[in-house]
């Protein structure tokens, strides 16, 4: 092994989340709710250098497998990233993330007059009106927004 060559040790289970994009893996923890506190062993590798992509930021999470709505969110800050789901070491499952046409009850509206941040019993919709880069609206104001400004739940 040349000295090159990153060494990053390998998880037995978990989730490994490859090819975010360059400097982005503080933003796909954040949006995973993995901050100060959080228990389980995670790896992150930042500007690794990557044939495909020229630079790549790696996460390693033990022993946690991310839902689909996790997987969600990261497509949103990422949108090139693949998850490789980890068991015994071996990957069992490799998949990349992919935009929903909709988040339901997961951001909130950034518009404060929003219906939807009123007090009326309303389910915060944001709609994917583009993919690449991605572009939102809520589905109840029609305000267009970037991922930037939304407000998780």
């Amino acid at each position: 092994m040349s000295e090159e060559q990153l060494i990053v040790r390998r998880i037995k289970d978990g989730t490994v989340i490859d090819h975010c994009e360059p400097g982005s893996a503080l933003k796909v923890l954040a949006a995973l709710g993995i901050k100060e506190g959080f228990t389980n062993l995670v790896t992150i590798a930042m500007n690794v250098p990557s044939k495909k992509l020229g630079k790549k930021d790696i996460i390693k999470i033990a022993d946690r497998f991310l839902t689909q709505s996790e997987a969600n969110r990261i497509a949103l800050i990422s949108p090139r990233a693949t998850l490789n789901l980890i068991k015994d070491y071996r990957v069992i499952s490799k998949s990349k993330v992919e935009l929903p046409e909709a988040f339901v009850n997961i951001f909130r509206c950034p518009n404060p007059t929003c219906i939807s941040n009123s007090k009326e019993p309303i389910t915060p919709e944001i709609l994917v009106a583009r993919n690449e880069p991605p572009r939102l609206t809520c589905k109840y104001c029609s305000r267009f927004f970037d991922v930037n400004e939304l407000i998780l739940t």
